[in-house]
């Protein structure tokens, strides 16, 4: 999987600081020490710690590379709670909610993350996606390009029988249910960016539709054109055709054929699904049918990188999205200018 190990690579070069708070798990202790090994990653492990050590010893797991943080008796906790109590008073929380809310893992992570403690959050393999993504919005923030949280899976197509190889970013397959042109446009930019910073490729957005180049005539189609416009106007440099079906969007022959004035010529590495319905099954279809590799749901738009876990995730998973987030946080970090953090 050249694509998935180049991102590998990537992270060891410059771990970041990456925070797991389902630490009484145990698919995310193994994931959180073989990061810690492998380097990919500095890993920080919150939950309660007796029991995360004597999950650790049962199993044998070392966990000498991994920071442990208990928010029970942890130093940070108080100054967590002010900046929780302080974002959320407009919304009715008292200092005393403030106080038990922050000692809540997810909570907790995510506080970190904004304090700058960590670069990045990895949740999902007990909690749920929703859990996940509003924590993430509330207490991380939306990046200051962004209005809108999305999501996307990374897709390696590395096997011997794919005709195309390498890897893909597929969006948004996982969040936004039926985006209007406006959020599409953002959803598009959003996974461009995704495919910069992962792949390490110029992006090549192709807007999915069952029409080509106005092959077809309907409020749908429209939408996307719209959507494709937007992007175009804010960049004017990137590689995006308007509305494509998925065929002249991977194929270049095709794509010489039915729209030859392709800025991408059948060689997308950004799919842009209409909605919620096309981008899920989509994906699903190239996993289990076309035999790609899934890594996701991954999330964009974010002040800083908060990622999803599916609650069927293995220890790889957990580890590659570790990684995933490793990336993001690095190129969170060079769009900024800098890197710099605190220490908790």
């Amino acid at each position: 999987m050249k694509a998935l190990n180049a991102i590998l690579d990537k992270a060891r070069r410059s771990p970041r600081r990456i925070v797991l708070c389902e630490g009484e798990d145990e698919r995310v202790l193994r994931a959180a020490a073989k990061a810690a090994e492998d380097g990919i990653a500095v890993p920080t492990v919150v939950g309660r710690r007796h029991n995360i050590e004597a999950l650790a010893t049962r199993l044998d797991i070392d966990v000498s590379g991994i920071k442990l943080l208990d928010p029970s008796d942890s130093s940070v906790t108080n100054s967590l709670a002010d900046e929780l109590f302080a974002l959320r008073s407009r919304k009715g929380m008292t200092r005393e909610q403030a106080q038990k809310v922050v000692i809540e893992p997810l909570c907790f992570a995510n506080l970190l993350v904004r304090q700058g403690y960590v670069d990045g959050s990895v949740a999902g393999a007990a909690y749920t996606t929703a859990d996940v993504v509003r924590s993430a919005i509330q207490l991380i923030g939306l990046a200051p390009d962004s209005t809108l949280v999305s999501s996307f899976f990374l897709m390696m197509l590395c096997k011997p029988f794919h005709s195309l190889k390498g890897g893909m970013i597929f969006s948004d397959c996982g969040l936004v249910i039926d985006p209007d042109a406006e959020q599409l446009s953002q959803i598009a930019m959003a996974a461009a960016d995704s495919a910069e910073s992962l792949l390490g490729e110029e992006p090549r957005v192709a807007m999915l539709s069952f029409s080509t180049s106005g092959s077809a005539q309907h409020r749908n189609v429209e939408k996307i054109v719209q959507a494709a416009r937007r992007v175009k106007a804010d960049r004017p440099s990137l590689a995006i055709d308007e509305d494509v079906q998925l065929d002249a969007a991977i194929v270049a022959d095709i794509a010489e054929r039915k729209l030859p004035g392709s800025q991408v010529k059948g060689r997308a590495n950004v799919l842009v699904f209409p909605n919620l319905e096309a981008g899920n099954i989509g994906y699903k279809l190239a996993e289990r049918i076309g035999g790609a590799e899934a890594v996701g749901p991954l999330l964009q738009g974010l002040a800083k990188p908060a990622n999803d876990l599916s609650r069927g995730c293995s220890v790889e998973d957990i580890y590659h999205v570790i990684a995933v987030t490793t990336v993001q946080a690095q190129a969170a970090d060079a769009r900024q200018g800098k890197y710099q953090g605190a220490s908790a």
